[in-house]
């Protein structure tokens, strides 16, 4: 079957399959959090997006060959519930955005910059600094060297609008500011968008709301 990424908590992944990469999307935990799983097939190095709940369930998807690196989108606690015992289980280092590392309370081994590259095998993802949903959230772009772009957000960005600001002006300026010149002005419509809850969605059909998010200020 075609890969939709629309998963259910208990459900089984969808499996992404690209010319050099793997993706397995698992919906996991009480607030249906994303993670992904990232194989690169010329090495089968393994990468974790957001270790957010049930470790058993994150370790049966990365079974016996163990994951190199786990990247922490952002400090909020439903996207970190499994880092320790998924960081105990496999040794793997932490990546997490500069600004939010002190909020994540597993030790962070490199802190991500914008514009920062990180490399799962022969694959390398770079890091978008993006501020108001949290201070320090970072997504993650794979620009596929086969096809369009594959864009990870965590929170920040998802069908329909930007992440929460919670009513802050301030905040909601700067995020959507920072989404739109550092992802909707560097990228196609056809990039790929996964995000930290729910369903996929792609630029292009996000693109067209953008006024509209700004106009109602969420």
């Amino acid at each position: 079957m075609a890969y939709s990424g629309a998963v259910k908590v208990g459900g089984p992944a969808d499996v992404h399959e690209l010319t050099d990469l793997m993706i397995s999307k698992v919906a996991v935990g009480p607030m249906n959090n994303n993670a992904y799983l990232l194989r690169c097939r010329a090495t089968d190095e393994q990468l974790l997006i957001d270790a957010a709940a049930e470790p058993h369930t994150l370790l049966s998807l990365i079974g016996d060959s163990g994951i190199a690196s786990v990247v922490t989108t952002h400090r909020h606690g439903d996207h970190w519930g499994a880092l320790r015992e998924v960081v105990d289980a496999t040794g793997a280092r932490t990546y997490a955005g500069r600004h939010d590392a002190e909020g994540i309370p597993v030790p962070t081994d490199v802190l991500v910059e914008d514009g920062d590259t990180i490399t799962v095998g022969r694959v390398e993802l770079t890091a978008r600094h993006l501020v108001g949903h949290t201070p320090g959230s970072i997504a993650l772009v794979y620009d596929d060297p086969h096809g369009a772009p594959h864009l990870f957000t965590g929170d920040c960005l998802f069908p329909g609008g930007v992440g929460n600001t919670w009513g802050d002006a301030e905040n909601f300026a700067s995020l959507i500011d920072g989404v739109q010149t550092k992802l909707f002005d560097r990228l196609p419509d056809e990039t790929w968008v996964y995000p930290g809850h729910g369903d996929d969605t792609t630029l292009g059909a996000e693109r067209p709301h953008l006024a509209e998010w700004r106009e109602r200020g969420w």
